[in-house]
This record gives structure tokens, sequence and C-alpha cells, in this order.
């Protein structure tokens, strides 16, 4: 089972990728678990240019890092979205990936191309905010499954954490540390949807 986390914040060893690593450890528990880690502030992700370019092949005609992520991203069973709230909305760098993802979007809506039929693979929102509004989670869920829709992938219960204000505030609360672990944990022993 092969575990891609999509990491979107633009800060090294935050909060949010500290709950990556930490679900990622639970999720190792599994035999025969990989995992693996795109940190997107790395890439060169052109922000998509709603040319139209992908309506006819389901592939995106910009070549840039995103090109070798489409690919992860396909042979992906899990994959993780990774992301610090800003805004009441996902990272920039998340953004920009998901909008190249417009490219899957055709491929299976104006193309009909079914991508790994009969397999179940699952996408999971794994978030985190320094404020703790009501309505913080509304718009990144709804992005998420507009995207992992796209991807073929069934939406998974999401990882939603609040009031981590400062860069390092998760590896201080042992109780969320701990919830990260179980949650990987628990993603192993679930049964895929038929």
């Amino acid at each position: 089972m092969h575990n891609l986390f999509i990491l979107g914040s633009p800060r090294k060893n935050g909060n949010s990728e500290t709950m990556a690593r930490t679900v990622a450890a639970g999720l190792l528990q599994q035999a025969g678990s990989t995992v693996e880690y795109v940190r997107l502030n790395k890439l060169k992700i052109t922000p998509c240019q709603g040319c139209g370019g992908c309506n006819s092949s389901g592939e995106c005609i910009i070549k840039d890092d995103m090109t070798e992520l489409y690919e992860k991203t396909d042979a992906a069973d899990r994959l993780f979205l990774v992301s610090p709230i800003y805004f009441y909305a996902l990272s920039a760098q998340i953004k920009a990936y998901m909008d190249r993802c417009q490219a899957r979007w055709a491929r299976k809506y104006l193309l009909g191309r079914q991508f790994r039929k009969d397999e179940h693979r699952t996408g999971y929102l794994l978030s985190c905010a320094a404020t703790a509004g009501e309505k913080l989670f509304d718009g990144p869920i709804l992005s998420a499954q507009c995207l992992f829709d796209a991807l073929e992938l069934q939406y998974g219960q999401p990882l939603l954490l609040k009031s981590l204000e400062q860069l390092d505030a998760i590896q201080k609360l042992p109780y969320q540390l701990a919830v990260c672990q179980r949650y990987g944990e628990k993603i192993t022993t679930e049964q895929p949807l038929p």
C-alpha cells in the first residue's frame, strides 16, 4: 500500500508536516506500507492557465515539475493532501497542485477514461490552523472532495486540528500527536468500500 503525502506548507517541519509524519508513523505499522513525501514548495509548478489543452488528451500541456507529480499521484493507493489554513483556505502551493489536476478531471469527465479500474483508492485531507473558527475547514473540505473525485479517490475521514498558533505548537502537545498516530493506525484497519 503506497501512501503519498502532498505537503503544501511553505514551512519545513511545521505543524502540518509534523501531522503528516506522525500519521505516517501509524500507517507504517501495516505490513507492506510505503510512504513518500512531496514538498510542493520545492517544486516549480506553473499555475493552471485554463487553456483547455488537456481537454482532448487528459494530459496537461505545461511541462514542469507537475509532470512527474501526475505519475506519483496516479501511482498512490492513498493520497494525503496536507495543508495549513490561510484565510480559511488551503495554501497557495496546494491550490496550484489542485488546479493543475484539471487534466485528471478532463481525463475522467471529458474523455470518460476510468483510471485503475476496480481499485479502491482513498484520499485524505490533513489540515491545521492557528485559529478556531466554526467554519474554518468548510471550504478546504469541499475543495479536497472535488479533487479526490477528479482523481478517482474515495474521500476518507479528514484530520483537522485547530488552535495551533505557533510554528511548532503541535510538537508541544503530546495528546495531538497521539491523535495523529492513532488516525494513521485506524486507516490501516479500514476496509475499502466496494
